[in-house]
């Protein structure tokens, strides 16, 4: 693992834990990915399908939506970690709840 990738992995560790202390929530199916796969094959993972994950919904009624993994991949320190197309799906998941009402 790079070092870029093992500040990612923290990251991810790190938005479960700011989820979990500042809207009480839990994603124990998304904590457990991050520790069997590592947070980069985790984040791909999540990304690899236009279906949005129960965990944005809820960070979005939170007003948090900076702590999603979307929000995390698309930061300017971790884009070379990916690809154009989870790029793009990570701005259009993000997009989409931007312009939702609560």
């Amino acid at each position: 693992m790079t070092p870029l990738e093992q500040r990612f992995h923290q990251a991810m560790i790190d938005i479960y834990n700011s989820a979990v202390q500042e809207c009480d929530y839990r994603a124990k199916a998304f904590l457990a990915m991050v520790v069997e796969r590592g947070g980069l094959p985790a984040a791909k993972k999540l990304l690899s399908t236009s279906e949005m994950q129960s965990g944005l919904f809820e960070l979005f009624e939170c007003g948090r939506l900076d702590l999603t993994v979307e929000a995390l991949v698309l930061r300017d320190e971790y884009r070379e970690l990916f690809t154009a197309s989870e790029l793009a799906e990570a701005k259009r998941r993000l997009d989409m709840l931007s312009t939702s009402p609560k």
